[in-house]
């Protein structure tokens, strides 16, 4: 069975599919057009080539182009009724930067939600670690891990009873529905998409529960000091862990060894609350993502 690079994410009312060469965007408006905005990908530099250090640039840059992707769906369900007027901050701001102002957004973004996951999924377990005292190393780091685990899963199940995040849980069911059927080998339709699961073990669910599990073997190495030096050492590890836990992804993705089908066990697990079964016209928008980013080389989108 083919195993493919090519994934995605969900958007509002849409998807984004990452290819080889090509980044496209489907988006189903309101009046139920499919739109498509496909995009040629910069090219790979050698820094995407270095193991490790190719799993942080992978991850940065799919986080922009995620930011990028979301921003562009919601224009197409912007409340008309309510004209929000720019504050005179946002007209200077605007002023400053002209046509690059939209830009200087979305990595702000990114960087407010970077800093936002490494304060509630590095820095705050390690607090309460550090808060109840553990002198022991591996119980230090094995309480730490699980506090993060539990974050995780609080997380999941807060923003899986949101109306709106369900929509979202079911464009990413519709995504993996497709690229199951893609590396099975079968046409892309309704009809056989449908009858695929809506996890996926190459998934950023799968990820996330890497870098949680990869974090507490990479900090237990680490020996302990006070708050600010256990603060400061694992903010310097986090690329580390983020690229180890690539490596692991993309080896666990390749391998058919039953070990790292246990690796990946939890990660799919989680994805109970990160993927909704998605109806048919989901899945059109999935398939139109999809279509949109293959390239005649049929081997150029190998994982």
């Amino acid at each position: 069975m083919k195993k493919t690079s090519i994934g995605g994410q969900a958007l509002i009312e849409g998807i984004l599919m990452l290819g080889p060469e090509n980044a496209a965007i489907a988006v189903r408006k309101p009046d139920g057009e499919i739109v498509i905005d496909k995009k040629p990908l910069p090219k790979k530099n050698w820094l995407s080539k270095v193991p490790v250090v190719r799993g942080v640039v992978n991850f940065v840059k799919q986080i922009v182009f995620g930011m990028k992707a979301l921003m562009y769906s919601a224009e197409f369900y912007d409340v008309e009724e309510e004209q929000v007027k720019p504050s005179k901050f946002e007209k200077f701001i605007e002023k400053l930067l002209g046509n690059k102002f939209k830009d200087a957004a979305i990595y702000a973004a990114v960087v407010v939600a970077i800093a936002f996951s490494v304060g509630l999924f590095v820095l705050l377990p390690n607090f309460l670690a550090t808060l109840i005292g553990f002198k022991n190393p591996v119980a230090y780091n094995l309480f730490e891990g699980v506090v993060r685990i539990v974050i995780f899963f609080l997380y999941l199940k807060l923003a899986s009873m949101m109306k709106d995040i369900q929509r979202v849980w079911e464009y990413h069911g519709a995504e993996h529905k497709t690229i199951h059927c893609y590396e099975h080998g079968e046409e892309l339709t309704v009809e056989n998409v449908s009858k695929y699961s809506t996890k996926h073990p190459r998934c950023g669910t799968s990820f996330m529960f890497l870098v949680m599990i990869v974090s507490i073997l990479v900090f237990s190495v680490v020996p302990l000091g006070n708050i600010w030096f256990n603060v400061l050492t694992r903010l310097a590890l986090v690329p580390l862990v983020a690229g180890l836990s690539y490596e692991v992804l993309k080896f666990a993705g390749r391998s058919e060894w039953k070990i790292m089908k246990i690796i990946n066990a939890p990660g799919m697990l989680f994805q109970i609350f990160t993927t909704r079964e998605p109806d048919a016209k989901q899945i059109e928008v999935a398939i139109a993502a999809f279509n949109n980013v293959l390239v005649p080389d049929k081997d150029a989108d190998n994982w």
